[in-house]
């Protein structure tokens, strides 16, 4: 009953805040509908009695009356769904951009990677299409309850043991309520299975995995790995429903006993000629819309149960976004740096694990210079370029700017000064001129600015080629679009990341993956020559991570990171002459292009 109660308050709430003349149309429509019901009831009685009497001129009005109330039940209850409908579409978009905000609204990336939050995510994903028709059900539940009390009242004046009727349908409701809890159980067992299936149907039905599942022939594994998971899943479910279906049932065969006793008390009295016949009528009717109105309203239970859960859990994600500082009290980013980032006893450890990735990692990084980090996988080289851009918050140490806590400083005015791409960039599907405009929004409608940008990540090829210019469509997901290469998708991730105005940090963290060796060198000249220019502006800090050493050679200092610890820094000529970690695997590769 709690769910239900809290359910109800936060649909209405959110429906008055989001468009409350639809909301007050949609009631003012479905409550004339529901009185229309039991007023049927009384003319039909009423109807009985006046041709029984053979009074013509009042059986043709009550008749016109009840034709009336028959079509104002239907027709107020359809307009007032029409109206309801578009409430809850503009609801159900309102709450997905919240969850989609709440999804993105701490500063760590290791919330995204946390187990219980991502299965927290899941159900509230899965739930938002039960949140879609909760305000529906919310007032069809107060609609009905409108209907048994009026019900309620006239079958009271028949016979006053009929009050005690909806009393009966106490019982079943607290029947649909342990029901519901059981499903509602089921499905965040099933939330992990759920995922999977999910990401597995991705693999099966996506392009960019098609060509090794075809070539490897996994479709098989694939389809027998999502059939398991869905098997799983199926199976936890029906056992919740068949035995939430045991449990309504006992509740409606309750109802059911009291419903066969109040047309008893009826019949009883018409046989002793204490009741007239259109007051049978009249109850009999009333009971058979009581007995639809409860079992309707058990329906409703259960629908709100459910959307009350999704409520509470949305409730759990709101709370799980850390309370950030106030954009007005933290500390603004500089205007460009004259000392540059310095990390000190930086340690990080992923949630959920024990080992740390990073720790106890001192490092300076001087302004207007270009940092390049090596090692092996797993040295922690991405986890601490993440640090650096604030997309994690460290377990323990800092990252200073120009002396300042990063921790202290703006996140969203961080990010306006930080340029990134990934080596797992991301392969936006939008036009092209969103592609690269993203890299920061307000260029996104100036040309010159976007060629500029394209120019630089020798990207232009891909607008002149395109029968649309910059407004091209890009990839095939909802639209008949251009397919890219990986090296293609890559230079307008270039073009963001070049595209972005006064950065103090830029990161190139494995950019160049899908190119070759010169095409890479070439690429980092480019940036260096770029970074040097910012640099003479904002003294940014150019950090990059590449396994080419012919690319790091050229960096102002190279980081040699193993077990998440720094154990080398220099220049290359320095960390060649020292010949420790860095000289060895500079040796290996320069043997293995020998």
């Amino acid at each position: 009953m709690r769910a239900v109660v809290a359910a109800v308050r936060f649909m209405l709430t959110h429906a008055w805040a989001t468009d409350r003349r639809r909301l007050v149309v949609a009631s003012a429509l479905m409550t004339v509908g529901y009185l229309s019901s039991p007023l049927v009831g009384v003319a039909l009685g009423a109807l009985t009695d006046a041709v029984i009497s053979t009074d013509t001129r009042v059986a043709l009005l009550l008749a016109a009356v009840l034709a009336l109330l028959l079509v104002s039940e239907m027709l107020m209850g359809h307009f007032g769904h029409l109206s309801v409908v578009e409430l809850s579409d503009m609801q159900q978009l309102h709450l997905t951009d919240e969850v989609t905000r709440l999804t993105h609204g701490s500063t760590s990336l290791a919330d995204l990677e946390n187990p219980a939050r991502v299965r927290l995510l899941t159900s509230v994903t899965e739930g938002l299409q039960r949140v879609r028709v909760a305000l529906e059900a919310s007032l069809q539940l107060g609609g009905a309850m409108l209907q048994i009390l009026v019900t309620t009242v006239i079958m009271g004046m028949v016979d006053p043991w009929l009050l005690l009727l909806p009393a009966a349908a106490l019982p079943p409701v607290w029947f649909a309520d342990r029901a519901q809890r059981v499903l509602d159980r089921a499905r965040d067992a099933s939330a992990d299975d759920i995922r999977l299936a999910r990401h597995l149907l991705s693999m099966g039905t996506s392009a960019a995995t098609a060509k090794e599942v075809r070539l490897f022939a996994a479709q098989d594994l694939l389809v027998d790995r999502h059939g398991g998971a869905w098997d799983r899943t199926t199976a936890s479910l029906w056992s919740a429903h068949r035995r939430s279906a045991l449990l309504r049932a006992c509740g409606q065969v309750w109802f059911a006993l009291a419903y066969g006793g109040a047309l008893f008390v009826v019949v009883r009295g018409a046989a002793a000629g204490g009741v007239a016949i259109g007051q049978v009528v009249l109850v009999v009717t009333l009971a058979i819309q009581i007995s639809s109105q409860v079992a309707g309203a058990l329906g409703l239970f259960g629908a709100l149960q459910g959307a009350g859960r999704t409520v509470e859990q949305i409730d759990e994600l709101r709370a799980s976004v850390p309370h950030e500082q106030p954009a007005g009290g933290a500390a603004s980013a500089p205007a460009g740096l004259t000392r540059g980032l310095r990390v000190r006893d930086l340690a990080f450890t992923y949630g959920g694990s024990t080992r740390p990735v990073l720790d106890g990692v001192d490092l300076d990084l001087p302004a207007g210079r270009t940092v390049a980090l090596v090692g092996g996988n797993g040295a922690g080289k991405s986890t601490l370029v993440k640090l650096l851009c604030g997309l994690y918050r460290p377990s323990a140490g800092s990252v200073q700017v120009d002396g300042v806590d990063l921790s202290t400083i703006s996140r969203d005015d961080w990010h306006t000064r930080v340029a990134t791409l990934f080596q797992d960039f991301a392969r936006l599907e939008l036009t092209l001129r969103e592609n690269v405009g993203i890299g920061h929004l307000p260029a996104t409608d100036d040309d010159a600015e976007l060629g500029r940008a394209l120019d630089e990540a020798r990207a232009r090829h891909l607008v002149e080629r395109s029968p649309q210019g910059l407004d091209q469509v890009l990839g095939t997901s909802y639209d008949d679009g251009r397919q890219l290469s990986g090296g293609q998708w890559q230079s307008l991730g270039l073009a963001r990341t070049v595209l972005r105005p006064d950065p103090l940090l830029v990161v190139l963290d494995e950019p160049a993956s899908a190119l070759d060796a010169a095409a890479e060198h070439a690429l980092f000249e480019r940036f260096s020559a770029t970074a040097r220019r910012t640099a003479s502006l904002t003294g940014a800090v150019t950090v990059y991570v590449s396994h080419r050493f012919s690319t790091v050679r050229d960096a102002d200092l190279i980081v040699v990171l193993d077990g998440g610890k720094v154990v080398e820094t220099g220049t290359h000529d320095e960390l060649v002459e020292i010949d420790g970690a860095y000289a060895a695997m500079y040796g290996l590769q320069a043997r293995a292009y020998r």
